[in-house]
């Protein structure tokens, strides 16, 4: 499984893009939590014309299977999950001072291409992590919408590939102390934007390897001491093997999904 995160640079407006440490640190946490996923992280230039070009070579090294884009917005309550991009360019300068070629992403295009990424799901696993996330019908028109857009329409001649776009708060910036914390009024905190992203790269690995490797994995002890209906018996999801002392012993839920997660990867990349 081959993924790609990409963040932006600063545009005007925004000094500071947060989702440039994001996307890095997304990628470093998730080798060891997804072992049978190669990720690649990448920074596109908020710039009309530079950013399409990034892109082509980004795709180019990483042939990705999942494409998981992040920008920022200042309407962003939390995690916006991107539910697809309009064909359509904002009037408005980019990082170089330059405006769109054109009001439209792609001549010709359709109006409206739907982003493939599960996003009712997403929503609803960082939400039961007590993490804001929101199901967004809009992308905005500026180069986070043109980048989804362009994307969307890659993918079209590339059959499996997923393809999303993750708005998170333009405020977001890392504290210089502890990680922990938000600036302003900001309703993520640090932390809860690298434990998200890591949530919504589960939620997509989980979902894009069981279309590949059949039916949906049955779940276990459904409303049981308020369990998670993502988490399974390991006997369930994993019948080639050995139950794991750790998940039987553990007593948190985070911690059984995280190990349930790690070996359900370790067995799909085997197969």
């Amino acid at each position: 499984m081959r993924v790609l995160l990409t963040g932006f640079a600063p545009f005007p407006g925004v000094p500071v893009n947060a989702t440039m440490a994001l996307v890095a640190q997304l990628a470093d946490r998730a080798k060891s939590r997804f072992p049978g996923a190669r990720l690649t992280a990448g920074v596109l230039p908020t710039e009309w014309e530079a950013a399409p070009r990034q892109m082509e070579t980004l795709l180019a090294q990483a042939s990705p299977d999942l494409i998981l884009h992040f920008g920022v917005s200042s309407r962003a309550r939390g995690f916006e999950i991107e539910q697809r991009g309009q064909n359509r360019c904002l009037l408005a300068p980019d990082a170089g001072g330059a405006f769109p070629p054109a009001m439209v992403v792609r001549a010709g295009g359709p109006e409206i291409l739907r982003a493939s990424l599960p996003v009712d799901y997403i929503v609803a696993r960082l939400r039961r992590r007590g993490i804001s996330a929101f199901a967004s019908r809009d992308a905005g028109g500026y180069l986070c919408n043109a980048t989804l857009y362009n994307s969307l329409a890659t993918a079209r001649a590339q059959p499996g590939r997923r393809v999303g776009f993750i708005h998170l708060p333009a405020s977001l910036a890392r504290p210089a102390a502890a990680g922990r914390g938000c600036a302003g009024a900001c309703p993520l905190t640090w932390t809860q934007a690298l434990e998200g992203g890591l949530e919504i790269l589960a939620a997509c690995l989980n979902r894009f390897a069981v279309s590949r490797q059949g039916p949906r994995l049955r779940p276990c002890h459904r409303g049981r001491r308020g369990g998670s209906d993502e988490l399974a018996s390991p006997s369930a999801v994993l019948p080639n093997l050995q139950p794991c002392r750790e998940l039987r012993a553990s007593r948190s839920e985070q911690r059984r999904q995280e190990l349930v997660e790690r070996l359900r990867w370790s067995y799909f990349s085997h197969r």
